[in-house]
């Protein structure tokens, strides 16, 4: 065997560890610590060792199935790669564009367990607004961009995060009822468009599209917001075809590799 074949198996614990991150990050499923090496060709001790000392420094987690999903560490990473500054120039000006286009408020937010995360948006000029400034936490299960993210997963794992959310009525509006709201996430999963009709602020309605990576997946969600005595949901849904051209190039920024969104 030649020192290129016997390479991966006799990698340094470095290349080791940052294969078995990017094998995670990148798994369509959880895997299993059999499955992780399996594929990436290291014996079960060692990727037992491994995996216990990525979830000590919280680079993974491993939960009750024994299955090995990303940690609080590499989600914090990922989101610095995803809004590094290095890009918010670019995605500020596309952010401009699509909130000057609908003339409303828009912005950029990303599921963190069972809430979203607002990331990133650009006010409307309109004096009557509605304050969710970044950073701000939303439940996924009433919001335009969390029901989407919802809506992406396979049906057998929705059902079982459906099942353990509160499901807190926030308006009189909020879908409360599992079944109820496993029905509109079957209709926007069709449509992919996430739909809030004052579901989570009374007198407030959003739509969001997804943000996808080169292999299709969504990995942030595109989303506009206004009050009702402004907007109403008809009127946000008018606005998909702007927000699809956004997504797409908030997705081709994000993913530009390093140089080539410097302006000729």
């Amino acid at each position: 065997m030649s020192p290129q074949e016997s390479g991966r198996t006799k990698g340094s614990a470095i290349s080791r560890v940052l294969e078995i991150i990017e094998a995670v990050s990148e798994a369509q499923r959880p895997p299993s610590p059999a499955d992780l090496a399996f594929l990436l060709d290291i014996p079960k001790p060692s990727i037992h060792r491994l995996l216990q000392q990525l979830q000590a420094e919280g680079y993974v987690q491993v939960n009750m199935r024994g299955l090995v999903v990303p940690g609080e560490r590499m989600v914090t990473i990922a989101r610095g790669v995803l809004y590094t500054s290095r890009h918010k120039a670019l995605r500020q000006a596309i952010l401009r564009r699509l909130s000057a286009e609908v003339d409303e408020t828009c912005g950029i937010s990303i599921p963190d367990g069972l809430d979203m995360v607002y990331y990133d948006r650009v006010q409307s000029h309109w004096p009557l607004q509605i304050h969710l400034p970044n950073g701000s936490l939303a439940p996924v299960w009433c919001t335009a961009s969390g029901k989407l993210y919802l809506s992406s997963m396979s049906k057998a794992r929705r059902s079982r995060i459906i099942g353990s959310l509160p499901l807190e009525r926030m308006t009189r509006r909020t879908l409360t009822d599992p079944a109820t709201l496993e029905h509109a996430l079957q209709d926007i999963a069709r449509t992919e468009l996430g739909v809030d009709d004052e579901e989570f602020i009374a007198g407030m309605v959003a739509v969001s599209v997804p943000i996808k990576d080169a292999q299709g997946r969504s990995f942030a969600y595109l989303y506009v917001h206004a009050p009702t005595l402004r907007k109403s949901i008809e009127d946000l849904r008018a606005c998909e075809p702007a927000m699809r051209r956004a997504a797409q190039d908030l997705a081709v920024l994000i993913e530009a590799p390093e140089g080539e969104d410097e302006g000729a």
